[in-house]
């Protein structure tokens, strides 16, 4: 999943509670599945970030040194720019973007 490449809103948007509630009829589930997807998204994130900074890293022995990298600050403003991963996570589930399952409901079908 490339996010930076995402059509989401960098800022906070009001939504229809009927569109987030469209394929499961139940808000709560919608809001537990964007969820899921946000903390997947967020992870991704942070590894990434985590790559990129420690290739910029500098490695002293004494702590009284503190280099401040001017690509590492600008790396890190980058990210900062970006739409929050839960932004991302509610603008794919709007999409039809995200494959989720119910467990239960499918134990119900069978039976």
């Amino acid at each position: 999943m490339d996010f930076k490449k995402t059509n989401a809103p960098t800022t906070t948007v009001t939504r229809n509670l009927m569109d987030l509630c469209r394929d499961t009829n139940n808000i709560y589930e919608s809001v537990a599945i964007i969820a899921k997807r946000s903390n997947q998204i967020a992870a991704e994130m942070k590894d990434e970030l985590s790559k990129k900074l420690v290739e910029f890293g500098s490695h002293t022995d004494t702590l009284d040194e503190v280099f401040e990298n001017e690509e590492q600050i600008q790396i890190s403003r980058y990210y900062e720019r970006l739409p929050k991963p839960t932004l991302i996570a509610t603008q794919e589930f709007l999409e039809d973007n995200v494959y989720y399952r119910n467990p239960a409901k499918e134990a119900d079908r069978k039976l």
